[in-house]
Parts: structure tokens; C-alpha cells; sequence
């Protein structure tokens, strides 16, 4: 009967342990992604920032402008590409919404951005766009991967429509949650004027043809949570120059077109924490506890197993005979 228990015991430290590694390194990367219907708004400030006046065409000083970021996940648009990128896609609708002090339209820049669910790396398809401008991404945006490591990773500048790389910088502790900080800075790029603008009659294709070009230079800033790949914080110190043309007055001329600190608002950052911190926990079950218990409960049947077996062959116990043979009778 121990014989029995402990064959039993040691079948069950085998399945255990073998699940240990197979819930790392299989289960993980095919079940952690990203829901193709996931909706998220994040709302920044900057605030004394520097914004032009288009009516008088010189730099002003305002109390704040507020950017109003929204990620909408496209689930019709995702099944689609799916079937011919034959993986898990994600379409996020992106749109960064800005607003003066006195609530009026600023500025505006919508973007599709398709990647890998799993992975977080570009997928390109048929409407990868920046304010309506078709684009190839190269690296990451937004979001890290899953279990996000301390190295330099490649991050893409909607603005700039570019790809430069994103330094890891230091790991800290942010509200409770173990951070990586990323830095990047994108030096002065001539760059498109938003499709929309915010004077009626002005149009991107008016100011370019009086000869006037849009730059723009950031650092931007990020809090990363290692174990989700989500951000918790960003901050950027952003600048916008209009340079040159009539529009100006003549070559040689520019002017603030938009300058401040852009820092995500206290609301909104206690929001993010609590999020991630409750997402890290699926993660950490599906790498951490999970495969470290089944590892732990492997070896204590084994050792169970073993004890059994042991017990069940202790010295002095009389060996079991078999039932002597009869001796033959002779006649």
C-alpha cells in the first residue's frame, strides 16, 4: 500500500515540476497580452507654458495647457489584420488633444498604432498613420514589453514621425512601484504642422507655402513598471518653433509656436499606479508564483515519495515467503 501512495506521490512531484518551467517559459508568453478592446484616457499639463498667437504671430505666456491623450482599442480592425498577420494584433486609436487656459482648441494629432499583442512590436498594415500620414514604425510606443529589462530600447516619436533610442536610466521607487526610468531626447527635426489648426481659414498647406517650417525638440520622460511594461509617469519638456518665411517676416525670424514642462496630472498618476499594480499581479503569477510553487510543491512530494518508499523498507522487517511447497507422498 506505501509502495502504492508513494509511486502515486512521486507521478504527481514530476507533473508539478515539469509544469514549473512550462508556465514560464510556454504558458507566459502565449496568455500575457494586451486586450485588442482596451480604452484609456490620460490627462497632462503644462502648466506657465509659452503658445504663439496666430492673430499677432508672436509668443505668449499662459497659465497651463492641458493635452487630453486617449488610446481606443479598435477590436473590428485588429480581427481583420489578424487574419492576414496570422497573430494576436492590437489597433489602438490614438488621439493627443490639446486646450489652452480658456478651454479652446490648440492642437491635435491622431494616430492608428498596430503592434504585437504579446510583444509590443510594430505590425504594419494598411493604416499605420500620424495625423493621417502613413508611417512605418520601428520600435516601441507607449507601452513596454512584459518584463521590461534594463537596456536601451528603440522608441518611436509620433511628432517627429521618427525612431531614436530610449536610454534606461536608473530604477527607484515610484509611489510604492519599482521603477525603470527612460530617457530620451529628440533634438531639433523639422516637423509637418498639424493637419488641424486652431485659427479658422489656416491650414497646414497655407503656412507652407509661405515658406514658414515647423520645429520641434523634447526629453521626454518615463516611469516604467519592469514586470507590466506600462508606464506609470511621463513627463516631457517639449518645444515648438515656427521659423523663417512670410509668414514671419523673412528668413532669419522665428517664433515660440509652443514651450513647456508636459508632466501627467496627480489624478491621473494615482489612477496609473493603482492599475498596474493590480495587473503586475497576474503577470508575477504567471512568472513568479506559479512556476516557483509548482517548482516548491514538486519537490516536496518528491521527498514525500521518497519517505514513504523508505518507510516501507525499514530493517528488521521480516521479508514476506512465499507458502512452502507440499512434500511429494510416496506410495
Amino acid at each position: 500500500m506505501r509502495r502504492k501512495a508513494s509511486l502515486i506521490l512521486l507521478a504527481f512531484a514530476v507533473f508539478f515540476t515539469a509544469m514549473s518551467p512550462l508556465m514560464r517559459w510556454y504558458a507566459f508568453p502565449r496568455l500575457a497580452k494586451i486586450p485588442a478592446n482596451q480604452y484609456q484616457t490620460m490627462v497632462l499639463e503644462a502648466k506657465n507654458a509659452t503658445l504663439v498667437d496666430y492673430g499677432t504671430m508672436q509668443a505668449k505666456k499662459v497659465p497651463k495647457l492641458t493635452v487630453v491623450q486617449t488610446l481606443k482599442g479598435n477590436v473590428e480592425a485588429s480581427d481583420k489584420i489578424e487574419k492576414s498577420a496570422g497573430r494576436d494584433v492590437v489597433v489602438w486609436d490614438g488621439l493627443s488633444y490639446i486646450v489652452g487656459p480658456d478651454g479652446k482648441f490648440v492642437s491635435q494629432i491622431p494616430e492608428r498604432y498596430i503592434f504585437d499583442a504579446h510583444s509590443q512590436e510594430p505590425v504594419h498594415a494598411t493604416g499605420e498613420s500620424v495625423d493621417g500620414d502613413p508611417v512605418t514604425r520601428e520600435g516601441i510606443e507607449f507601452k513596454w514589453p512584459f518584463l521590461t529589462e534594463k537596456r536601451d530600447y528603440e522608441y518611436f516619436d509620433a511628432r517627429a514621425r521618427i525612431t531614436r533610442p530610449i536610454h534606461y536610466k536608473d530604477t527607484e521607487d515610484f509611489r510604492g512601484v519599482t521603477v525603470y526610468r527612460f530617457e530620451q531626447t529628440i533634438p531639433w527635426t523639422k516637423v509637418p504642422f498639424p493637419k488641424k489648426m486652431p485659427v479658422k481659414g489656416i491650414t497646414a498647406e497655407s503656412v507652407a507655402k509661405t515658406g514658414t517650417e515647423m520645429w520641434y525638440t523634447t526629453v521626454r520622460t518615463f516611469l516604467v513598471d519592469p514586470t507590466t511594461g506600462a508606464p506609470v509617469y511621463g513627463e516631457e519638456k517639449h518645444k515648438e518653433e515656427m521659423r523663417g518665411g512670410t509668414l514671419l517676416g523673412g528668413d532669419g525670424k522665428k517664433v515660440t509656436a509652443f514651450a513647456g514642462d508636459v508632466k501627467m496630472r496627480e489624478d491621473y498618476i494615482k489612477d496609473t499606479v493603482d492599475l498596474v499594480k493590480s495587473q503586475r499581479t497576474l503577470v508575477l503569477l504567471l512568472t513568479s508564483y506559479l512556476p516557483w510553487g509548482f517548482l516548491i510543491l514538486g519537490v516536496l512530494l518528491l521527498a514525500l515519495a521518497l519517505w514513504l518508499e523508505a518507510r516501507g523498507r525499514r530493517p528488521g522487517e521480516p521479508e514476506p515467503h512465499a507458502p512452502a511447497e507440499p512434500e511429494p507422498v510416496s506410495v
